[in-house]
């Protein structure tokens, strides 16, 4: 994907979903300011839910050569980053086959769960529903970010999709994006939940 990208000039169209307080939308400024780096245009939208904690939170990432509109199509996705699995569901209508999801099976209920206006699926209902629709990996990637740090969970799940070539970035260029969204007292943890990411791709 990422030797298509870079010869043919494409956009790349990101979705990352979770809930509020996960760093989905952290996540996709660290993205952004990476994609920048490399000299593409970048568009970043954001659709939040009824709370900041526990509501959906919905980003809309595009980067290229020329691009105009932060807004993605339904089925337009390139690649879906799920910090939490029910939320990837709830956003499905915007993948196809030609995308993939990266999905984190930790399910966190979310304002409505918890109050009991809808009810969680199960995590087989969620992989059985995105399979149909695109190529889907799940994941238990908060086990693996806890070793680290819990809020490392979005980066570390940023080195997978780079390790499995669905990224088209460089890594220094993840690094400098890193770099130049949070604390220096940040750093060191996320770059290593991104190599850590990478590993787990490989």
């Amino acid at each position: 994907m990422i030797l298509i990208f870079l010869v043919m000039g494409m956009e790349f169209n990101l979705i990352i979903t979770g809930v509020g307080g996960q760093g989905g939308l952290t996540l996709s400024r660290i993205i952004g300011n990476a994609a920048m780096k490399e000299g593409y245009n970048v568009r970043i939208g954001e659709t939040l839910g009824m709370s900041q904690r526990y509501g959906s939170v919905l980003s809309y990432l595009r980067f290229g050569e020329e691009v105009y509109s932060p807004l993605i199509e339904e089925g337009e996705a390139d690649l879906m980053l799920a910090l939490e699995p029910a939320e990837a569901l709830r956003n499905s209508r915007f993948l196809s086959g030609k995308s993939y999801a990266i999905v984190n099976a930790y399910p966190i209920h979310t304002a409505t769960t918890l109050i009991g206006k809808e009810e969680y699926p199960a995590m087989e209902e969620i992989h059985k529903a995105l399979v149909k629709i695109c190529t889907v990996e799940i994941m238990n990637f908060q086990e693996e970010a806890d070793k680290i740090n819990p809020r490392t969970l979005g980066v570390l799940m940023l080195g997978y999709a780079h390790g499995r070539g669905l990224i088209p970035l460089k890594k220094e260029s993840l690094v400098e994006g890193i770099k130049e969204t949070l604390k220096s007292k940040l750093w060191e943890i996320n770059i290593q939940a991104l190599e850590r990411g990478i590993q787990l791709a490989r």
